[in-house]
């Protein structure tokens, strides 16, 4: 059991976190404003510390576990992984400036959002195309 201050978090409170991280970090996968990858950096945090069982789920995992892989070893994502990712920011944060098209400080939180994404993943590595 780890002790942080007044709290005692048992090895359930950490499983329960990493399950709710790797929740945040699958949703962000389709939604812009989530990000990914550090929910799912926290996932492996929190099972690594409450549940083998489940850190090894996740690492072993076909596409989370690769892609937290590549993300920890610098390896980057490969053009196609990119290509999507950016396809994706730029449809959601279009169809929610429509939606929210009245609001210029939402459209000005969403462009800055589209730019600081944008940014991050095209300083990423290009990891080279699996066969």
């Amino acid at each position: 059991m780890v002790q942080h201050g007044r709290f005692h978090i048992g090895s359930r409170g950490w499983t329960s976190l990493g399950a709710i991280f790797v929740g945040l970090g699958s949703i962000g996968i389709v939604l812009p404003l989530l990000p990914t990858t550090p929910f799912l950096l926290l996932a492996v945090g929190c099972f690594a510390r409450g549940s083998p069982r489940a850190y090894r789920w996740l690492m072993e995992s076909r596409r989370l576990g690769l892609y937290i892989r590549s993300y920890r070893e610098g390896r980057g994502l490969t053009k196609r992984a990119k290509a999507i990712s950016l396809a994706m920011l730029y449809i959601t944060l279009s169809v929610s400036a429509l939606v929210m098209s009245a609001d210029a400080l939402l459209a000005i939180i969403l462009l800055v959002v589209a730019a600081g994404v944008s940014a991050h993943l095209l300083m990423l590595p290009t990891a080279p195309s699996r066969p």
